[in-house]
This record gives structure tokens, C-alpha cells and sequence, in this order.
């Protein structure tokens, strides 16, 4: 691996760390890690300051994904590989969940997914973005929309042609994404988990 690429995976984890919602949130006086439930996330924020904050969080959040890799092609040009990019995605979700900003702490890492691989492999995510829509206007449970798409995305993109490299990836931000959801699934399981819409926060 070169110092080139090198650079570029670390520019992708640093890009991930941004915690935009916390960010917003914080320029509102609140600490999104000590309201709601706890998480430094879009999903959190909407809860806490209202859906506008929330899909501004949102947007900021699939962008960074989509920089990180889009600086990767940028900066080696032709010299990019599948490997790279798709390495760019993983770490780019990775930042956003652990973020050090956060002492490690950090959103699911959905939004920066979608971003990143909206770049890598589009007709994957928007039918990953489709299973999301589709759950969440049927149940209105964020988590469960989240897991199902996170699970559509790698099927989609091998499906689809990807490259091994991006279905890998995938794969891996899949993972990392059900396990950021463990508690909202166990809260499905028990009948606690928060409805859009629904009064309170989970």
C-alpha cells in the first residue's frame, strides 16, 4: 500500500469522525449524548430538536461519505483502486460510529453509509434507500428500516455486478451497522421501540 492511499484511508476515518449532529446540536445548547437516546446521531437529533436539525444532520452526514471517497479518486486519479474506495466507505462509517471527537462514541453510521455508497455502487444503495423507505412507512420504525436496508445493500450490490472489493465493503458496513442497532432491536423484540411520530424517545 502506498503513503498515498494510506493517506486517503485516514483522510476517510477523520471525515467520518465529523459529528455534524452533535455539532448542531451543541450550537443549541444541547448534548445530543445526554437527551433522547443517547446517540450522536441524525435520527437522535430529529427526535430532539425536530426533523429540519435532523435532515440537516442527515445530509451532512451522507456527504461526508460521499467525500471520502470521492477525495480518494480525486487524490490518486488513476492510480485509485476498488480496494481503496471501498476501504474509504468502511472507514468512513467507522469514524462516524467511533468517533474520537466522542471519546470513541458516535451515530450508526447509516447516513455516512448511504453517502459513501451512493458514490461506489448507486443502484445498490437507492435499493437499499427503497427496502428503507418501504419498512419505514409501514412501521415507522427507524432501527428496523435501517437494519433491513443496511442487509439489502451488500445482496443488492453483488446482485448488481459491484465489485468484489465494494460487495466486501458492504458487507463489513452491513455488520457494523446491525451491531450499532443491537439495543434498538432488542427494544423491537421486547414491543418498546420508538414509532416515527410517537410521542417520547428511545
Amino acid at each position: 500500500m502506498t503513503v498515498m492511499e494510506v493517506l486517503c484511508l485516514s483522510l476517510a476515518f477523520i471525515l467520518g469522525s465529523l459529528p455534524f449532529s452533535q455539532l448542531i446540536a451543541k450550537r443549541r445548547g444541547v448534548d445530543l449524548r445526554s437527551v433522547g437516546s443517547g446517540n450522536a446521531g441524525a435520527t437522535n437529533l430529529a427526535r430532539v430538536l425536530g426533523y429540519g436539525a435532523g435532515a440537516t444532520g442527515l445530509l451532512l452526514d451522507a456527504a461526508k461519505g460521499a467525500a471520502a471517497v470521492g477525495l480518494a479518486r480525486v487524490i490518486l486519479g488513476a492510480a485509485v483502486t476498488p480496494a481503496v474506495t471501498a476501504g474509504t466507505a468502511v472507514l468512513a462509517v467507522a469514524g462516524h460510529a467511533f468517533s474520537p471527537l466522542l471519546h470513541f462514541r458516535g451515530g450508526k453510521g447509516v447516513a455516512t453509509g448511504a453517502g459513501a455508497f451512493a458514490v461506489l455502487a448507486p443502484r445498490a444503495t437507492l435499493a437499499a434507500l427503497g427496502v428503507f423507505a418501504v419498512v419505514l412507512a409501514l412501521g415507522r420504525v427507524v432501527g428496523l428500516a435501517s437494519v433491513l436496508a443496511a442487509l439489502t445493500l451488500p445482496v443488492a450490490a453483488h446482485v448488481l455486478g459491484a465489485q468484489r472489493a465494494v460487495t466486501a465493503a458492504a458487507a463489513l458496513v452491513a455488520a457494523l451497522v446491525i451491531l450499532r442497532h443491537r439495543d434498538n432491536l432488542l427494544r423491537l423484540v421486547r414491543g418498546t421501540e420508538h414509532r416515527l411520530g410517537a410521542g417520547g424517545d428511545r
